[in-house]
């Protein structure tokens, strides 16, 4: 009991906000009081899997930046998972870097609940910062308002990649009583001081800083995103509060107006949602240090039991082996790649690497990405073409065994390798199997021949669909995204449909003619821009493809 009653005192409640009861599960905060996550007084075996070394068709294995190393995944409460993922500082349109972190997210997001996990998803805005607030300055506009406009645009990003909704998008600046709360309590606990209305957390009253970086205090830079400031008792403290500047935006507090510092938010507002300890806290690896380090100094020195059971970060994109920023003026924004190449090939370049691992932008690997979706849907879109009306009325018990046996396979594969640590190259690699059994039960005449064809044609379908579908790779109709990839594919090439069939038509004259070298000569002039021609006996159809240009060796290194 006496445990129990420390416990609850390091933890004294501050402002909480939950979330709403339609998503709210058992460890987010209840109204009045910031609860105890239920993991401090219910052993995990009181949950299915939890305690549990038996594998089982849940079990997922995910790399933990803390430990270094990949672990069986446990939740804190059976069948629950809190997930807190650092959102965009939003003061400019995001780049593809800021899409990766997020369809990295969105990807475990969509697989938790694809293993049954109730997920309670929160990824915060960022809208009161240095960069914000000159950005504003610079556009003669409010800050807040600037910020609210890139949220929405990034949400509008968001939504054409596909990424689900989080459970909550909380905004730094409808927390800031939160903040001082916490602020207050970190205080109260003699790990923060006050310098003329500023507040820095003490770092080397932290005995455990370092841990998740692996850097040692002595190597800590001061200065990191803010200005040094010799104030400081210790080089590396951190601001949590920092006194008003002429014109900036700021709110009052017990140390006077002011706002907030960078990494104080993420606890207050993760602590507000899902407590002060929960499954999984998620970002970009540059977030590592300071950021993720900062913020389990200052929710530890908050709350002693805080505990966060799994970092995950995902890789940098790059170009020209750079990391691509802002700052470094190397980005290609979500918007100017997606006005040349369709959303959903975009989704696929970012996830046929793995998550972990750095991913080169390039033209090369964003075209192959846009010729493998197109594969994929025009396979999907012939088998749904072949089966018509009738797909409805086939019955599943008359799908053939060895059509079974590949399909289990290919879901065997994909269960294995997304519980491997989300090895998506490794899943959509595992999808070429059926679907070059599709395409040979349509197209080759022992194909057509097969018994039991079409029943064998939807169970296929439907098993690649569903694998999609938990990918986010699903559209909402497969002739209408091919109809989109074309579009893409030809304002690439700077040209239009009534180009392209024009150019169809003189090499079929040519053909005619027997005029084989100019029939040659066009067709490699339209794949030389991406454009690829198909003869069969109803004529000549064209499709996406990698520009022949692209396709040199030394370009797919």
């Amino acid at each position: 009991m006496a445990s129990l009653l420390n416990l609850f005192k390091s933890c004294r409640p501050f402002t909480p906000i939950g979330l709403p009861s339609r998503l709210r599960i058992q460890f987010p905060l209840r109204p009045g009081k910031l609860t105890q996550p239920r993991r401090s007084f219910t052993p995990h075996s009181s949950s299915k899997n939890n305690g549990d070394s038996t594998p089982s068709a849940k079990d997922l294995w995910l790399h933990n930046t803390m430990s270094r190393k990949k672990e069986l995944f446990k939740p804190k409460v059976g069948g629950q998972v809190g997930m807190y993922v650092c959102g965009v500082t939003a003061y400019d349109l995001s780049h593809i870097g800021h899409a990766r972190v997020y369809v990295t997210f969105d990807v475990l997001f969509r697989y938790l609940k694809h293993l049954g996990y109730q997920v309670s998803y929160v990824r915060n805005f960022t809208d009161v910062d240095d960069k914000i607030i000159a950005r504003a300055n610079e556009l003669g506009e409010d800050p807040i308002s600037l910020s609210r406009r890139f949220c929405e645009e990034f949400n509008r990003d968001m939504e054409q990649l596909q990424c689900l909704d989080p459970s909550v998008q909380p905004r730094v600046s409808d927390h800031i009583p939160q903040i001082i709360d916490l602020i207050n309590q970190i205080l109260d606990n003699g790990y923060a001081y006050e310098v003329y209305g500023d507040v820095y957390f003490s770092v080397d009253k932290s005995p455990t800083y370092g841990k998740l970086s692996g850097r040692k205090l002595e190597d800590n830079r001061a200065g990191e995103r803010v200005a040094v400031d010799t104030r400081k008792r210790h080089p590396a403290d951190f601001a949590l509060w920092k006194t008003a500047k002429e014109g900036e935006v700021s709110w009052e507090s017990p140390w006077g107006r002011g706002r907030p510092g960078w990494h104080i938010e993420c606890s207050a507002m993760s602590a507000a949602y899902l407590g002060y300890s929960f499954d999984i806290h998620g970002g970009g690896m540059d977030l590592v240090f300071p950021h993720h380090e900062n913020e389990i100094a200052q929710s530890c020195a908050a709350c002693d039991s805080s505990d966060i059971s799994y970092w995950i970060h995902n890789g940098f994109v790059t170009v020209d082996s750079e990391k691509m920023s802002k700052s470094l003026g190397n980005f290609f924004t979500i918007r100017q790649v997606i006005d040349l190449y369709h959303p959903l090939a975009l989704r696929l370049f970012l996830m046929g690497t793995h998550y972990r691992s750095p991913i080169n932008y390039s033209d090369f690997l964003l075209e192959s990405a846009s010729e493998r979706v197109f594969y994929i849907y025009q396979t999907l879109h012939d088998c749904e073409s072949v089966l018509g009306e009738k797909a409805s009325t086939f019955d599943n018990g008359s799908v053939p065994s060895d059509t079974l046996t590949s399909i289990n396979t290919f879901r065997s594969e994909f269960i294995a390798s997304m519980s491997d640590d989300l090895l998506t190259p490794v899943t959509l690699a595992a999808m070429s199997e059926p679907l070059k059994t599709i395409n040979d039960l349509i197209h080759t005449r022992k194909g057509k021949k097969q018994p039991r064809r079409e029943e064998s044609l939807k169970a296929l379908e439907a098993s690649v669909r569903e694998v999609l579908t938990i990918l986010g790779l699903m559209p909402t109709s497969y002739s209408e995204v091919l109809e989109q990839l074309k579009e893409k594919a030809l304002k690439r090439a700077g040209l239009n449909e009534e180009d392209v069939l024009e150019r169809v038509k003189e090499r079929t004259d040519a053909r005619k003619n027997k005029e084989y070298e100019r029939s040659d000569e066009i067709r490699k002039e339209l794949a030389k821009v991406g454009i690829a021609l198909m003869d069969s006996p109803e004529g000549t159809a064209w499709r996406p493809a990698i520009p022949l240009a692209l396709q040199e060796p030394s370009t797919t290194t």
